[in-house]
């Protein structure tokens, strides 16, 4: 026999709409059969209930089973609802089986709850195996539609034609989408005059309705959108949707007024005249709206220009160059507009696309102005003082206005120059000459200042360059005005000869070298040929006899007109060597330049002299300083305890002077050279007899004693001359001299001559110092 069955008896309540349902019952309840018996297993059909269900608890079915006498099984449920969340939505009662409804149900939350039913005996053990109960929610049109958005946005050009789709609204309903409670449908419920847009009632897609889209009239439209359930008979909501008209450029923009007037002054450049204004109705600050100017007639030089001011779309006119009133004081100014970007195929053009603007040049004083600046003069080298230089004046722009210019020299470094204020004539006021510290490459820059008398007064600054011209006024000169040559022709009897110039080119080289006209002798013995621009080759014709000559010589420069003068050329001939030098060069150079020996002589025994008399005033000085301080710090160190700081003297430079001769020329006579003029004696003939033999140099340091004192011996036996050459008495001591013989500064280099003990009296700072010294 199969299984016992369980008996699941419906109840029939109001609510949930019993087994046996009345024809015309509302959709959605559906009738079920009742409990019957099955195969191994006990079924529950599905239960169904509405949402929202207000009456609670309610019954919702009851299970039996047929197993055992009534009272004697314990029914029970699990699952969601009951002991699982949501809790405490169903429960059961044990002895009766019925299952209860203890609170309201959301189908948008659970829309579903599937349970188990255990049937016990009171021993707890299981009667019937478990089975599936299964509660539906039914739904309710208890949501309102919700648009995705509160507030919807979309852009479309003005003019766009009818049927363009801006764009498309979406709205959602918690409803279950299977029934008419979430079916959804649109409509515009206001937008204002003229009715430009349409929205499809299935798909919320918003497009243009009628042609005619206007930025200028309508900029935004604001669309109030509705969305309805149960296919637009249910429940609605609202939204709004924001559409913005996007501009094209079909306005022309047009000038406010067909004249405008501006003023400015002159010499005023890249100022701002003025502006005209225009009118545009599109867009602000986009390409449609942004003007550009042209001016077309009454400006041919480009005086004026005129640009767009990019936030008030303004045409800012300023001016290009300076303008003067005193050419021209008004101009009359055609000026046209037009946008950046071109107008839309079809846009009606403006009837005020041109204007006419009235500039007038407002007179004001001007600086005068130098006409040639800088202003270049020349003035010869030496012109005297008031010479005229010339006159230099600037002239006023302002020629409708009577004025009056002033002159006055701003920058005269060396104070050449002298101004008329009245007349702006320049002179010398001293004699102008080179060189000059002041001369810039021969020319001298100086600036005159112009002022006018307006108020306030302008003044101008002119430069006047100066150029003195070269004069010559200086001959050339011999360089050097003596040499050494050798007695035979051909054989290294040639000298070098050389000249300068105190002027500057043109009047300087090149120099013109001849030996004296007014002594036509001379040609025989000696010749003179040009090397280059500024030297000549002395050379010798026949064989001279040793000793020294004087040679007239003329020598001219080569400027306008050519300067001249006659010089004395000093030569000396020596003996020939073989290979056409002197035979002893350095012996030929003392003979020709014997003076310069002889200087050296003096200078090295004047210096001896002076040396030792330095030496001797010096030791003397030291010595009386001495005593002399000694005195006055043994009466003041008792009352100045003081550090003093005492300068005694500067002895000289030690080794490194050696300024007063250089012993080198002597120790190596091959270094001497005849580069500077040899004096010569001026109290000697022109002619001697034969000059004696020439003595040997030194050859050592040792020597040189020797050699000093046979030079005095031969100059003072010299009969010729007078005796200049001897040696000089400087100074004397005499007997009560106070300085100390030159002995005692040899013998004062020992400490043991000297008495230190005055130190101890000088003081507890000194008396360390003489007990180191007077042991």
């Amino acid at each position: 026999m199969g299984p016992p069955l369980l008996l699941a008896c419906l109840l029939a309540p109001l609510c949930a709409r019993g087994a046996s349902m009345a024809p015309g019952s509302p959709p959605g309840w559906r009738q079920h059969e009742g409990p019957r018996r099955v195969k191994r297993a006990w079924v529950i059909p599905p239960i169904s209930v509405s949402e929202n269900h207000k009456r609670i608890p309610h019954l919702l079915v009851q299970i039996k089973s047929d197993k055992q006498q009534p009272g004697g099984v314990i029914y029970s449920i699990k699952g969601p609802g009951v002991d699982e969340e949501p809790l405490g939505i169903f429960s059961i009662d044990k002895f009766s089986g019925k299952v209860f409804l203890n609170a309201m149900l959301d189908r948008e939350e659970n829309d579903r709850f599937r349970l188990k039913a255990f049937a016990l005996d009171l021993g707890g053990v299981t009667l019937e195996d478990p089975t599936d109960l299964e509660i539906i929610v039914v739904d309710q049109n208890d949501n309102r539609p919700l648009f995705r958005q509160d507030v919807f946005t979309g852009r479309v050009v003005e003019g766009a034609e009818p049927g363009t789709c801006v764009m498309t609204v979406e709205a959602t309903d918690a409803d279950d989408p299977e029934t008419d409670n979430a079916a959804l449908r649109f409509s515009i419920l206001e937008q204002g005059a003229g009715g430009m847009f349409s929205i499809n009632a299935t798909t919320g897609e918003i497009c243009t309705a009628r042609p005619g889209l206007d930025r200028e009239s309508v900029g935004v439209y604001n669309l109030t959108l509705q969305a309805a359930d149960m296919s637009g008979d249910g429940l609605t909501t609202t939204a709004t949707a924001v559409i913005y008209l996007e501009d094209i450029n079909d306005n022309a923009p047009e000038f406010t007024k067909e004249e405008f007037s501006m003023e400015v002054e002159e010499q005023a450049a890249g100022l701002e005249v003025g502006r005209v204004l225009v009118h545009d109705k599109d867009l602000a600050g986009s390409p449609n709206w942004l003007a550009k100017f042209t001016i077309l007639e009454g400006d041919p030089e480009g005086a004026f220009a005129i640009h767009t001011d990019p936030y008030t779309n303004d045409g800012v006119l300023s001016v290009a160059k300076p303008l003067d009133h005193e050419v021209r004081d008004r101009f009359q100014l055609t000026v046209s507009v037009q946008n950046q970007q071109p107008l839309e195929p079809g846009a009606p053009g403006s009837p005020r696309a041109l204007a006419t603007v009235q500039v007038r040049v407002r007179d004001v004083n001007e600086a005068p102005v130098f006409r040639e600046n800088p202003r270049r003069v020349s003035v010869p080298e030496g012109a005297p003082p008031g010479t005229l230089v010339t006159t230099y004046t600037a002239s006023d722009p302002d020629t409708r206005q009577l004025q009056t210019l002033t002159y006055a020299l701003l920058y005269d470094p060396a104070g050449w120059l002298q101004l008329d204020p009245h007349s702006g004539t320049v002179r010398t006021k001293r004699e102008l000459r080179h060189p000059s510290a002041f001369l810039q490459g021969g020319w001298y820059i100086a600036l005159v200042l112009a002022r006018d008398d307006a108020e306030p007064p302008l003044s101008a600054t002119g430069t006047l360059s100066i150029e003195i011209l070269e004069v010559n006024d200086h001959a050339p000169l011999l360089q050097p005005p003596a040499g050494v040559v050798c007695g035979r022709p051909g054989r290294g009897g040639s000298l070098l000869l050389g000249a300068t110039d105190d002027d500057r080119p043109p009047h300087g080289a090149p120099f013109h070298f001849q030996l004296s006209p007014q002594h036509p002798q001379l040609a025989r013995n000696w010749s003179i040929t040009r090397f280059n621009v500024t030297h000549a080759v002395l050379a010798v014709l026949v064989d001279l006899p040793e000793g020294p000559y004087s040679l007239p010589l003329l020598l001219r420069d080569s400027g306008t007109p050519p300067r001249e003068q006659q010089q004395l050329l000093n030569i000396s001939v020596c003996p020939c060597g073989r290979d056409g030098t002197c035979e002893d060069g350095v012996l030929a150079a003392a003979t020709a330049g014997v003076g310069i020996t002889l200087e050296a002589l003096l200078i090295i025994l004047g210096s001896s002299t002076l040396f030792l008399l330095l030496a001797l005033l010096g030791a003397a000085r030291v010595r009386g300083r001495r005593r002399a301080l000694r005195k006055g710090l043994l009466q003041r160190s008792r009352d100045d305890m003081r550090d003093n700081i005492l300068n005694y003297d500067e002895q000289g430079g030690g080794e490194e002077d050696q300024d007063a001769y250089d012993i080198n020329q002597l120790r190596h006579p091959q270094l001497l050279q005849p580069r500077a003029k040899p004096p010569m004696r001026r109290d000697a003939p022109l002619r001697s007899g034969t000059p004696s033999a020439p003595r040997k140099l030194p050859s050592g340091p040792s020597d040189i004693e020797d050699f000093i004192n046979e030079g005095l011996e031969a100059a003072n036996s010299d009969p010729s001359v007078p005796p200049y050459d001897t040696a000089l008495i400087y100074d004397y001591e005499g007997s009560g001299s106070v300085a100390s013989p030159l002995s005692s500064i040899v013998s004062s280099l020992t400490d043991e001559d000297q008495d230190y003990d005055y130190l101890s009296e000088w003081g507890p700072r000194f008396r360390r110092l003489a007990d180191l010294y007077g042991q």
